[in-house]
């Protein structure tokens, strides 16, 4: 059983849908000398979610750009078949959706067979006790605060509860579980989801456009995620 009361590492990881498709390479260089922690890409199938993004070939071709990890969030139905590939091109961290998979124990126990990180992603509408029968199989959870499929949506507070619920039940595990949060983290939201239990934030649209650069959001939020955790121990 993990300590609901430990520190976690706080991670910063922006996701790249805000970025320039033409320069996706340029733009993980720059994401990682900025300090992020890892980049995620948002594998959108326009059936799962509504629009498409990248394919596996599109992530291989920027891996050699950085020595950052890479998290494939994958919104695309039954995503079995895909896995292996989203893997050899690179991702450290496959991230399936719940609502995606006819047997989630079956696709976590695959990623992690073909040696990346598993994880999973649980919508707004979606019970945290869905996964409450495979947290021995996972590395992360990812609490979504926004509906999947697009960028620079507004985030929904009243998940925060949620959050709460998720940490109260990955602390049970006999390993440290991460609790990832996306959809609308900015230097505005960031401490509400880490008061209520995430360590590895999300930020996308809020962290392209920070006024004084990639740099000093990735910073920002690092400090505040860090001062939130603290207060929600003492």
């Amino acid at each position: 059983m993990t300590s609901a009361s430990q520190t976690p590492s706080i991670k910063i990881a922006p996701s790249v849908l805000p970025a320039d498709f033409a320069r996706l390479g340029d733009e993980c260089v720059e994401l990682e000398q900025a300090g992020v922690d890892r980049i995620q890409w948002d594998v959108m199938d326009g059936r799962f979610v509504p629009n498409l993004t990248f394919g596996h070939d599109v992530i291989a071709s920027c891996r050699s750009a950085v020595s950052v990890p890479f998290e494939a969030h994958l919104m695309i139905e039954q995503p079995d078949h895909l896995i292996p590939n989203f893997i050899e091109a690179g991702c450290e961290i496959i991230i399936v959706h719940a609502e995606a998979c006819l047997h989630l124990h079956r696709t976590l126990a695959m990623i992690k067979e073909l040696g990346a990180s598993p994880a999973v992603a649980l919508n707004p509408h979606t019970p945290v006790d869905t996964i409450a029968h495979v947290t021995d199989l996972l590395d992360m959870v990812l609490v979504m605060t926004v509906n999947p499929g697009f960028g620079g949506q507004a985030y929904i507070s009243t998940m925060e509860p949620k959050i709460r619920e998720t940490r109260l039940l990955l602390d049970q595990a006999d390993h440290w579980i991460d609790l990832e949060v996306d959809g609308g983290i900015s230097s505005a939201t960031v401490s509400g989801a880490a008061a209520a239990g995430a360590n590895v934030l999300i930020s996308g649209s809020w962290m392209f456009k920070h006024a004084d650069g990639k740099a000093a959001a990735i910073t920002e939020l690092r400090q505040l995620a860090h001062e939130a955790w603290t207060s929600r121990e003492s």
